[in-house]
């Protein structure tokens, strides 16, 4: 038996009014649900990232156990080799704040910025990792 991908990342958001827009208009995933009182849920490629509002889904009042984080969480986002320098523009360009621009030093860049919660988000390719694009859901 080996795991195969990760199907749904979370991420724990103080202001779903301000995190959708973010989400959907600057990094451009389509909102395939949403409880303004409880989450949004955001396609990006085979794979889901769930927005919830902590102080509900710790609560434990749903079909699912309860659960929660505090504090900001991190969350990498693969991008196309080649294409950091258009997404920096872009989001320079949507007032988003780069935090850090990292190049490593095995192979790859990524950049880091925030979102409207505090979540530290990355972009990066797969030759970070060296992982091959069918393994990563693309």
């Amino acid at each position: 038996m080996q795991l195969t991908a990760i199907m749904e990342t979370c991420l724990y958001v103080n202001d779903l009014a301000a995190a959708i827009p973010f989400y959907e208009k600057v990094l451009g995933l389509p909102c395939v649900q949403q409880e303004i009182s409880r989450h949004a849920f955001f396609q990006c490629g085979s794979q889901m990232l769930l927005l919830f509002l902590p102080e509900v889904s710790s609560a434990g009042s749903s079909d699912v156990p309860p659960h929660g984080s505090r504090g900001p969480g991190h969350v990498a986002f693969h991008i196309e080799p080649g294409k950091l320098t258009h997404w920096q523009q872009h989001l320079e360009k949507n007032g988003v704040l780069i935090e850090q621009h990292v190049q490593w030093p095995h192979g790859g860049n990524s950049l880091y910025f925030r979102d409207p919660a505090g979540n530290s988000l990355e972009l990066v390719s797969t030759d970070v990792w060296k992982l091959d694009q069918a393994n990563h859901g693309a």
